[in-house]
Protein backbone atom coordinates (compact mmCIF):
# COMPACT_ATOMS: atom_id res chain seq x y z
CA UNK A 1 0.00 0.00 0.00
CA UNK A 2 1.46 3.69 -0.89
CA UNK A 3 -0.07 6.06 1.27
CA UNK A 4 1.39 9.71 0.26
CA UNK A 5 2.74 11.52 3.32
CA UNK A 6 4.40 15.39 2.57
CA UNK A 7 7.85 15.88 3.18
CA UNK A 8 7.74 17.57 6.55
CA UNK A 9 10.98 19.65 6.07
CA UNK A 10 9.33 21.55 3.30
CA UNK A 11 5.57 21.40 4.60
CA UNK A 12 7.51 23.50 8.09
CA UNK A 13 9.00 26.38 5.98
CA UNK A 14 5.00 26.98 5.04
CA UNK A 15 3.38 26.31 8.26
CA UNK A 16 5.90 28.60 10.40
CA UNK A 17 5.03 31.51 8.52
CA UNK A 18 2.09 33.74 10.88
CA UNK A 19 -0.63 33.45 8.63
CA UNK A 20 -0.70 29.74 8.06
CA UNK A 21 -2.09 26.63 9.91
CA UNK A 22 -0.50 23.10 10.85
CA UNK A 23 -2.61 21.01 8.46
CA UNK A 24 -5.02 19.01 10.93
CA UNK A 25 -2.94 15.43 10.47
CA UNK A 26 -0.08 16.99 12.51
CA UNK A 27 -2.23 18.11 15.13
CA UNK A 28 -1.57 15.89 18.34
CA UNK A 29 -4.13 17.51 21.33
CA UNK A 30 -1.86 15.58 23.63
CA UNK A 31 1.43 17.22 22.79
CA UNK A 32 0.64 19.75 24.99
CA UNK A 33 -1.86 18.03 27.84
CA UNK A 34 0.34 15.54 29.17
CA UNK A 35 2.83 16.43 31.95
CA UNK A 36 6.71 17.26 31.56
CA UNK A 37 9.64 16.60 34.43
CA UNK A 38 12.05 18.94 32.89
CA UNK A 39 14.75 20.84 34.84
CA UNK A 40 17.91 21.58 37.21
CA UNK A 41 19.51 17.96 38.78
CA UNK A 42 16.49 15.98 36.63
CA UNK A 43 19.63 15.21 35.19
CA UNK A 44 21.48 13.27 37.66
CA UNK A 45 18.38 10.76 38.14
CA UNK A 46 19.27 9.33 34.52
CA UNK A 47 21.98 6.72 35.18
CA UNK A 48 25.23 7.39 33.57
CA UNK A 49 27.46 4.78 32.91
CA UNK A 50 31.17 4.57 32.38
CA UNK A 51 32.28 2.05 29.85
CA UNK A 52 36.16 2.50 30.92
CA UNK A 53 35.08 1.53 34.18
CA UNK A 54 32.77 -1.55 33.26
CA UNK A 55 36.08 -2.94 31.37
CA UNK A 56 38.64 -1.86 34.50
CA UNK A 57 38.95 -5.03 37.11
CA UNK A 58 38.89 -2.66 39.95
CA UNK A 59 35.37 -1.13 39.02
CA UNK A 60 33.88 -3.71 36.63
CA UNK A 61 31.99 -5.17 39.73
CA UNK A 62 30.27 -1.52 40.95
CA UNK A 63 29.44 -0.57 37.87
CA UNK A 64 28.13 -3.66 36.35
CA UNK A 65 25.62 -2.79 39.33
CA UNK A 66 24.64 0.51 38.16
CA UNK A 67 24.06 -1.03 34.68
CA UNK A 68 21.70 -3.51 36.03
CA UNK A 69 19.91 -1.18 37.72
CA UNK A 70 19.50 1.36 34.65
CA UNK A 71 18.02 -1.64 32.57
CA UNK A 72 15.33 -2.58 35.07
CA UNK A 73 14.17 0.10 36.65
CA UNK A 74 15.14 2.87 33.87
CA UNK A 75 15.41 1.00 30.51
CA UNK A 76 17.64 4.02 29.39
CA UNK A 77 21.20 5.47 30.28
CA UNK A 78 24.05 7.47 28.76
CA UNK A 79 26.96 6.29 28.11
CA UNK A 80 30.79 7.95 28.68
CA UNK A 81 33.67 6.85 27.63
CA UNK A 82 32.69 4.51 25.41
CA UNK A 83 35.80 4.97 23.22
CA UNK A 84 34.54 6.10 19.83
CA UNK A 85 37.09 8.26 18.01
CA UNK A 86 35.88 12.09 18.00
CA UNK A 87 37.00 12.02 14.87
CA UNK A 88 34.36 9.59 13.71
CA UNK A 89 31.68 11.10 15.84
CA UNK A 90 32.64 14.81 14.13
CA UNK A 91 32.48 13.01 10.95
CA UNK A 92 29.10 11.59 11.15
CA UNK A 93 27.59 14.70 12.71
CA UNK A 94 29.10 16.53 9.91
CA UNK A 95 27.77 14.00 6.97
CA UNK A 96 24.07 13.63 8.39
CA UNK A 97 23.88 17.69 8.63
CA UNK A 98 25.19 18.19 5.03
CA UNK A 99 22.23 15.74 4.05
CA UNK A 100 19.70 17.28 5.22
CA UNK A 101 21.00 20.27 3.61
CA UNK A 102 20.59 19.09 0.18
CA UNK A 103 17.40 20.21 -1.74
CA UNK A 104 14.05 18.07 -1.61
CA UNK A 105 14.70 16.70 -5.30
CA UNK A 106 17.83 15.66 -4.48
CA UNK A 107 16.68 13.64 -0.98
CA UNK A 108 14.03 12.35 -2.60
CA UNK A 109 16.55 10.17 -5.04
CA UNK A 110 16.63 7.97 -1.81
CA UNK A 111 13.07 7.78 -1.46
CA UNK A 112 11.82 4.92 0.45
CA UNK A 113 9.77 2.60 -1.29
CA UNK A 114 6.29 0.92 -0.31
CA UNK A 115 8.02 -2.44 0.14
CA UNK A 116 10.76 -1.13 2.41
CA UNK A 117 11.75 0.79 5.11
CA UNK A 118 15.17 1.89 4.05
CA UNK A 119 15.32 4.92 2.53
CA UNK A 120 14.39 8.64 3.04
CA UNK A 121 10.50 9.45 4.13
CA UNK A 122 7.98 8.86 6.74
CA UNK A 123 7.77 4.99 8.21
CA UNK A 124 5.44 3.81 9.95
CA UNK A 125 2.19 5.28 7.72
CA UNK A 126 -0.26 2.64 8.02
CA UNK A 127 -3.50 5.02 6.81
CA UNK A 128 -4.64 7.74 5.68
CA UNK A 129 -6.24 8.76 8.34
CA UNK A 130 -3.73 8.50 11.09
CA UNK A 131 -1.88 11.01 13.14
CA UNK A 132 1.28 11.88 11.68
CA UNK A 133 4.76 12.86 13.41
CA UNK A 134 6.79 16.34 12.22
CA UNK A 135 9.85 14.65 11.23
CA UNK A 136 11.61 13.04 8.23
CA UNK A 137 13.89 10.01 8.72
CA UNK A 138 16.59 8.81 6.63
CA UNK A 139 16.71 4.49 7.33
CA UNK A 140 19.47 3.06 6.27
CA UNK A 141 20.86 -1.01 7.10
CA UNK A 142 24.74 -1.04 7.89
CA UNK A 143 25.13 -4.35 8.89
CA UNK A 144 26.04 -7.04 7.87
CA UNK A 145 28.13 -5.36 4.77
CA UNK A 146 26.73 -7.76 2.25
CA UNK A 147 22.80 -6.72 3.34
CA UNK A 148 23.52 -2.62 2.24
CA UNK A 149 21.30 -1.53 -0.86
CA UNK A 150 23.47 1.35 -1.86
CA UNK A 151 20.54 2.61 -3.52
CA UNK A 152 19.91 4.53 -0.39
CA UNK A 153 23.06 5.41 0.95
CA UNK A 154 23.55 9.18 -0.16
CA UNK A 155 26.14 9.91 -2.88
CA UNK A 156 26.94 13.48 -1.30
CA UNK A 157 28.33 14.91 0.77
CA UNK A 158 31.11 12.21 -0.63
CA UNK A 159 32.60 11.37 2.68
CA UNK A 160 28.72 10.22 3.53
CA UNK A 161 29.40 6.54 3.11
CA UNK A 162 33.58 6.50 4.93
CA UNK A 163 32.11 7.92 7.34
CA UNK A 164 28.86 5.65 8.10
CA UNK A 165 31.15 2.40 7.54
CA UNK A 166 33.60 4.03 10.59
CA UNK A 167 30.83 4.96 12.55
CA UNK A 168 28.95 1.74 12.00
CA UNK A 169 32.05 -0.50 13.07
CA UNK A 170 32.42 1.50 16.06
CA UNK A 171 29.30 1.29 17.70
CA UNK A 172 28.91 -2.36 16.77
CA UNK A 173 31.90 -3.07 18.95
CA UNK A 174 30.20 -0.97 21.65
CA UNK A 175 27.06 -2.75 21.35
CA UNK A 176 28.54 -5.84 21.81
CA UNK A 177 30.36 -5.00 24.64
CA UNK A 178 27.68 -3.95 26.42
CA UNK A 179 25.61 -7.43 25.68
CA UNK A 180 28.83 -9.04 27.40
CA UNK A 181 28.24 -7.40 30.38
CA UNK A 182 24.47 -7.78 30.55
CA UNK A 183 25.03 -11.71 29.99
CA UNK A 184 27.38 -11.93 32.66
CA UNK A 185 24.40 -9.94 34.73
CA UNK A 186 21.58 -12.45 33.79
CA UNK A 187 23.89 -14.98 34.74
CA UNK A 188 23.94 -16.42 31.08
CA UNK A 189 26.78 -17.72 28.66
CA UNK A 190 27.89 -14.65 26.73
CA UNK A 191 28.15 -16.43 23.49
CA UNK A 192 24.95 -17.92 24.12
CA UNK A 193 23.18 -14.11 24.07
CA UNK A 194 25.95 -13.03 21.42
CA UNK A 195 24.84 -15.70 18.96
CA UNK A 196 21.55 -14.11 18.68
CA UNK A 197 23.06 -11.32 17.12
CA UNK A 198 25.30 -13.23 15.07
CA UNK A 199 26.98 -11.30 12.59
CA UNK A 200 26.12 -8.18 14.62
CA UNK A 201 22.82 -6.91 12.09
CA UNK A 202 22.55 -2.97 12.64
CA UNK A 203 20.38 -0.44 11.43
CA UNK A 204 20.61 3.39 11.57
CA UNK A 205 17.64 5.70 11.79
CA UNK A 206 18.48 9.70 11.34
CA UNK A 207 15.34 11.47 12.46
CA UNK A 208 15.64 15.19 11.55
CA UNK A 209 12.84 17.60 12.97
CA UNK A 210 12.65 20.71 11.24
CA UNK A 211 11.35 23.73 13.88
CA UNK A 212 7.15 24.18 14.64
CA UNK A 213 6.29 27.87 15.77
CA UNK A 214 3.23 25.50 17.62
CA UNK A 215 5.56 23.15 19.32
CA UNK A 216 2.62 22.17 21.56
CA UNK A 217 0.66 20.96 18.86
CA UNK A 218 2.83 18.41 17.45
CA UNK A 219 5.45 15.40 18.09
CA UNK A 220 8.56 14.97 16.15
CA UNK A 221 8.35 10.92 16.97
CA UNK A 222 5.11 9.36 18.40
CA UNK A 223 5.61 7.57 21.82
CA UNK A 224 6.90 4.31 21.03
CA UNK A 225 9.48 1.74 22.21
CA UNK A 226 12.45 0.06 19.66
CA UNK A 227 11.66 -3.33 18.64
CA UNK A 228 15.63 -3.86 18.90
CA UNK A 229 17.99 -5.22 21.35
CA UNK A 230 20.08 -2.26 22.50
CA UNK A 231 19.70 1.58 20.54
CA UNK A 232 22.57 4.06 20.60
CA UNK A 233 21.31 7.71 19.98
CA UNK A 234 24.16 10.34 18.90
CA UNK A 235 22.54 13.40 19.11
CA UNK A 236 24.08 15.47 15.63
CA UNK A 237 23.44 18.36 16.97
CA UNK A 238 23.05 20.32 20.03
CA UNK A 239 19.60 20.52 19.92
CA UNK A 240 17.28 18.70 23.02
CA UNK A 241 13.69 16.72 22.37
CA UNK A 242 14.19 12.92 23.52
CA UNK A 243 11.73 12.31 26.47
CA UNK A 244 10.91 9.35 28.24
CA UNK A 245 7.61 8.00 30.21
CA UNK A 246 8.64 7.67 33.68
CA UNK A 247 6.24 6.93 36.48
CA UNK A 248 3.41 7.94 33.95
CA UNK A 249 4.79 11.54 33.28
CA UNK A 250 7.08 12.24 30.32
CA UNK A 251 10.70 13.04 31.26
CA UNK A 252 13.39 15.07 29.81
CA UNK A 253 16.61 13.69 28.81
CA UNK A 254 19.61 16.16 28.41
CA UNK A 255 22.10 14.58 26.85
CA UNK A 256 25.31 14.95 28.12
CA UNK A 257 28.20 15.87 25.23
CA UNK A 258 29.79 13.26 23.47
CA UNK A 259 27.64 10.24 24.87
CA UNK A 260 25.78 8.05 24.04
CA UNK A 261 21.72 7.78 24.94
CA UNK A 262 21.31 3.95 24.92
CA UNK A 263 17.85 2.24 25.88
CA UNK A 264 16.38 -1.41 25.89
CA UNK A 265 14.44 -2.56 23.51
CA UNK A 266 11.60 -5.29 23.19
CA UNK A 267 13.95 -7.84 21.86
CA UNK A 268 16.19 -7.56 24.83
CA UNK A 269 13.25 -7.81 27.14
CA UNK A 270 11.80 -10.68 25.47
CA UNK A 271 15.18 -12.33 25.91
CA UNK A 272 15.82 -11.79 29.64
CA UNK A 273 12.28 -12.96 30.34
CA UNK A 274 11.16 -9.51 31.58
CA UNK A 275 14.48 -9.11 33.35
CA UNK A 276 15.37 -5.71 31.88
CA UNK A 277 12.64 -3.41 30.14
CA UNK A 278 12.03 -1.59 27.39
CA UNK A 279 10.45 2.15 27.97
CA UNK A 280 8.28 4.10 25.85
CA UNK A 281 9.95 7.23 24.41
CA UNK A 282 9.08 9.99 22.17
CA UNK A 283 10.45 13.26 20.46
CA UNK A 284 9.18 16.80 20.31
CA UNK A 285 10.26 19.85 18.45
CA UNK A 286 11.65 23.12 18.87
CA UNK A 287 9.83 26.76 17.82
CA UNK A 288 12.80 27.87 16.33
CA UNK A 289 15.48 25.27 15.23
CA UNK A 290 15.87 21.69 13.53
CA UNK A 291 16.63 18.90 15.59
CA UNK A 292 18.62 16.15 13.88
CA UNK A 293 19.17 12.85 15.90
CA UNK A 294 20.98 9.47 14.59
CA UNK A 295 19.56 5.78 16.04
CA UNK A 296 21.63 2.65 15.94
CA UNK A 297 19.41 -0.32 16.46
CA UNK A 298 21.45 -3.70 17.07
CA UNK A 299 19.22 -6.52 16.05
CA UNK A 300 19.17 -10.08 16.10
CA UNK A 301 20.40 -12.19 12.83
CA UNK A 302 17.77 -13.25 10.33
CA UNK A 303 17.44 -16.83 11.15
CA UNK A 304 17.09 -16.44 14.84
CA UNK A 305 14.05 -16.73 17.18
CA UNK A 306 13.14 -13.79 19.18
CA UNK A 307 12.17 -15.38 22.79
CA UNK A 308 13.19 -15.71 26.28
CA UNK A 309 16.69 -17.55 26.77
CA UNK A 310 16.04 -21.25 27.90
CA UNK A 311 18.41 -20.59 30.23
CA UNK A 312 16.76 -18.19 32.10
CA UNK A 313 13.27 -19.81 31.71
CA UNK A 314 15.19 -22.79 33.29
CA UNK A 315 15.94 -19.90 36.24
CA UNK A 316 12.42 -18.92 36.73
CA UNK A 317 11.05 -22.41 36.95
CA UNK A 318 9.87 -22.92 33.56
CA UNK A 319 7.89 -20.00 33.25
CA UNK A 320 8.62 -17.65 29.66
CA UNK A 321 6.83 -14.15 30.57
CA UNK A 322 6.93 -13.76 26.74
CA UNK A 323 5.80 -15.77 23.46
CA UNK A 324 8.82 -16.95 20.71
CA UNK A 325 8.95 -15.88 17.19
CA UNK A 326 10.90 -15.68 14.54
CA UNK A 327 12.82 -12.95 13.99
CA UNK A 328 11.80 -11.91 10.68
CA UNK A 329 8.17 -12.63 11.62
CA UNK A 330 8.92 -10.18 14.96
CA UNK A 331 10.20 -7.36 12.34
CA UNK A 332 7.11 -7.25 10.18
CA UNK A 333 4.88 -7.10 13.15
CA UNK A 334 6.92 -4.18 14.11
CA UNK A 335 6.72 -2.53 10.78
CA UNK A 336 3.05 -3.48 9.76
CA UNK A 337 1.49 -0.73 13.19
CA UNK A 338 1.49 2.32 14.12
CA UNK A 339 3.67 3.28 16.88
CA UNK A 340 1.96 2.70 19.93
CA UNK A 341 3.74 3.26 23.20
CA UNK A 342 4.18 -0.21 24.36
CA UNK A 343 2.03 -2.19 22.43
CA UNK A 344 4.23 -4.35 20.50
CA UNK A 345 5.81 -5.81 23.89
CA UNK A 346 2.90 -5.82 25.66
CA UNK A 347 1.37 -8.06 22.21
CA UNK A 348 4.14 -10.72 22.86
CA UNK A 349 3.27 -11.69 26.59
CA UNK A 350 1.67 -15.14 27.51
Amino acid sequence: MSLQVPNVQELALTCNRPDQQIPDRYIRPEAGTEEVICGQGINTAIPVIDLAKLLNPQSSQEECAKLRSACQHWGFFQLVNHGVPDDVISDVRRDLTEFFKLPLEAKEAYAKPPDKYEGYGQHFVVSEKQKLDWGDLLHLRLRPTESRDLRFWPAHPSSFRNSMERYSLETAKVARCLLEFLAMDMGVDPESLLEVFRGQPQNMRVNYYPPCRQTGKVLGLSPHCDATSLTLLLHVNDMQGLQIRKDGKWLTIEALDGAFVVNVGDMLEILSNGRYRSVEHRAVVHPEKERISAAVFHQACRDATVGPLPELVTKDGGRPVYKSMAYEDFMKRFFSAKLDGRANVEGMKI
